[in-house]
């Protein structure tokens, strides 16, 4: 497996693994063992970078994390995240943020437990908390860095102005947000600016969220607890109506010999040397062929007609229901 650099300091495998489909978001919860082994199997592939968070369960991910590379922690990096409020105890999420400084190190400290480990490689503010300054949270993070607690602090869904302000307290390894041909929002200002400033980029739903598959249309039902039975880019005219996207997905796959998800994964690890797309599943196939695209290669005539073609499509649908979008900074 290739490997590639975050924010100069942290070497991961260019491909990571985004653990949260495994027990939320996407419909039912998986298998728990087939889940681990899904996992241990990813490592045994090269994957060295897995991604989970308290949300997601909540707390049942970081668990099943946890089991699963408890046997091999040594040679992993674990990101999580904090910032919702969530109770500690009964896992009852409020609505809204909390990243007050002494909620950041009680996560830390039961997410330390769930993941069975002594320390978070990677830790994330999941979503920025208006009520807490950026640089106090920041700077609670740098303490916990100082305590060996944490090894690396990262923002996801922030601005690059908060950004810049967190990264002037306590250095920023790496920003999480979603990005994808499906979504192209972090082109704007964001990619820039984390180029200026050397801090690497993960995106999360670097399928768009399954669409860029080609297995996903306007017919398809998605089950009650799927998130994508609510955001508006999933609903079925807009689904009809961005399908352009994915036959030019498919065009290029066809004439590459690949699969649309190994095309759209190439196209994300062929923007920037420090950009690792973090896919997720819950198959085995998936994930053999999502790190199938770590080897295809994509000439500078493809990104160009990739792009001149995809330029012309206006998609439709927000990326996330309104609710969501407002507690994210792109």
């Amino acid at each position: 497996m290739k490997t590639r650099i975050l924010g100069n300091c942290l070497e991961v495998s260019a491909l990571g693994l985004g653990c949260m489909s495994m027990t939320s978001a996407y419909g039912p919860a998986a298998d728990r063992q087939a889940m681990i082994s899904l996992i241990r199997s990813a490592h045994e592939r090269g994957v060295n970078f897995f991604d989970t968070a308290e949300a997601y369960g909540p707390f049942s991910n970081e668990e099943l994390l946890g089991e699963a590379l408890q046997p091999i922690r040594d040679h992993v990096v674990v990101a999580t995240k904090f910032g919702f409020d969530i109770d500690l105890i009964s896992g009852a999420r409020a609505a809204g943020t909390n990243s007050r400084p002494e909620h950041i190190r009680a996560v830390a400290e039961a997410a330390l437990k769930r993941l069975r480990t002594d320390r978070i490689d990677l830790f994330y503010q999941h979503r920025v908390d208006p009520s807490v300054p950026i640089e106090d949270v920041a700077g609670t993070v740098k303490d916990l860095i100082a305590e060996g607690k944490v090894k690396h602090f990262g923002l996801s869904e922030a601005s690059i102005d908060t950004v810049r302000r967190a990264h002037a307290v306590q250095p920023v390894t790496a920003v999480q947000s979603e990005y994808s041909l499906f979504w192209r929002g972090p082109e704007q200002d964001l990619l820039p600016g984390l180029e200026a400033l050397g801090i690497g980029f993960v995106p999360f739903s670097p399928l768009g969220a399954g669409f860029l598959t080609g297995k996903i249309d306007e017919h398809t039902q998605f089950d009650a607890s799927d998130f994508r039975s609510v955001v508006p880019r999933f609903s079925q005219e807009a689904r009809q109506a961005n399908m352009a996207l994915v036959d030019v997905v498919k065009a290029v796959a066809q004439r590459k010999n690949a699969t649309p998800a190994q095309v759209a994964l190439a196209w994300l690890l062929a923007q920037k040397p420090w950009i690792v797309p973090i896919p997720g599943t819950t198959k085995q196939h998936r994930l053999d062929e999502n790190l199938g695209a770590v080897e295809l290669e994509l000439t500078a005539e493809d990104l160009h007609m990739i792009h001149e073609q995809t330029d012309r499509i206006a998609l439709l649908g927000d990326r996330l229901p309104e609710a969501a979008l407002k507690m994210t900074g792109l």
